[in-house]
């Protein structure tokens, strides 16, 4: 099988720690940490002394004295409310170096269809995919996950991992990095109980914080048995994910269904749930909600509350930059990354309707 073969050729690659303390691995984990982030006072803190406190780092890494610091959380609001986890500039440099090493090997067991977080992957490439199951099947399951990073269960994740990398010191900064993270999502997740639970249930270590690197990629890993899953199992080839959102076609309403009770009760197992009032098996001719958009077989549109929210936010950065608060490349980098996004979609006439009423001002000389 292919995932298994991966999983024990992965097995052989020794020693990772050593290759995650690696000189230029730290160094290189540090240019990713700080890019597009100089300016901000963690990361110009750390570069004026970078040779020391790489050398320091290293140094705490390689005796197991290294301890991750404390989460500055903050939250935002669009385009849903979401608690964000804002960890320290040197503990943001181990998890890129900690990537760096073993997301390639675990890359290597991934399903083809998984979009987020990956190199040549992506949104746009996500949407093009759905639109093309669309086109070939009358039917669609979509559905996602409550509550996805506050649910991952900590015990369950090591797990993973443990069965793709076998140096136990990588399995200690596993360890460090996820304790670290422990009760940064209490608040944002809802208990849940599932068969054979017992009270000490409730206590069990969960969440991973929004934010982190190696969050977005343990989330990739915590679901990918599940991606198999309805891939062989439910031999479900027209399927793909994004993060917590994924959808299954085919041409058959019932056999749709089926499918559905089955991942209701394979997530189960992960101590995940969906949300099932909203996974409905609809013909694909209806339109499927999917990452901002509404895509239909022949054509895209974007969510109403996308352009509400981007207009709300374009109104109060006008605002600011006539009051010198922001500057013109800022007000400039959110409006472009906007249309990049939205271009994807039939959204021509939404773009003139917005700039015509939200002009835009030419740069101040």
């Amino acid at each position: 099988m292919r995932q298994e073969r991966q999983i024990h050729e992965a097995r052989q690659i020794e020693p990772l720690f050593a290759a995650i303390t690696d000189w230029d691995n730290l160094w290189r984990a540090y240019r990713l940490a700080a890019r597009g982030k100089r300016r901000k006072d963690s990361a110009a803190d750390f570069e004026q002394a970078l040779a020391d406190r790489l050398i320091a780092l290293q140094s705490a890494l390689r005796t197991r004295t290294y301890r991750p610091g404390a989460y500055r959380h903050f939250f935002i609001h669009e385009p849903k409310r979401r608690k964000i986890s804002a960890a320290p500039f040197v503990d943001r440099v181990v998890h890129h170096a900690l990537c760096n090493v073993i997301e390639p090997i675990c890359e290597a067991g991934f399903v083809t269809h998984s979009y987020a977080n990956r190199r040549g992957k992506g949104t746009h490439r996500a949407v093009d995919r759905l639109q093309e199951l669309a086109c070939r099947h009358r039917y669609v399951l979509r559905a996602d996950i409550v509550q996805h990073f506050p649910s991952l269960d900590h015990a369950l994740l090591r797990a993973k991992l443990a069965r793709v990398i076998a140096d136990e010191e990588v399995m200690w900064l596993v360890d460090s990095i996820l304790a670290s993270g422990v009760g940064a999502l209490t608040t944002e997740y809802t208990p849940v109980y599932f068969p054979g639970d017992d009270l000490l249930a409730a206590c069990r270590p969960r969440g991973l914080p929004i934010g982190n690197l190696t969050s977005q990629f343990w989330s990739n890993v915590f679901l990918n048995d599940f991606d198999w899953f309805v891939q062989r199992e439910l031999g479900c080839g027209a399927y793909l994910r994004y993060v917590d959102d994924f959808a299954l076609f085919g041409d058959s309403k019932a056999v749709l269904a089926e499918w559905k009770e089955a991942i209701v009760a394979r997530l189960g197992r992960e101590r995940l749930t969906i949300h099932e009032p909203q996974a409905q098996v609809l013909p694909t001719r209806c339109g499927i909600p999917w990452l901002g958009f509404v895509v239909y077989p022949a054509r895209r549109l974007l969510k109403r509350r996308n352009a509400v929210n981007f207009t709300r936010r374009l109104a109060r950065n006008l605002d600011d930059y006539q009051a010198g608060k922001l500057s013109f490349g800022e007000l400039d980098a959110s409006v472009q990354g906007w249309i990049n996004h939205v271009r994807y979609a039939d959204t021509w006439g939404l773009r003139e309707h917005v700039f015509a009423s939200h002009p835009i001002p030419k740069p101040s000389a």
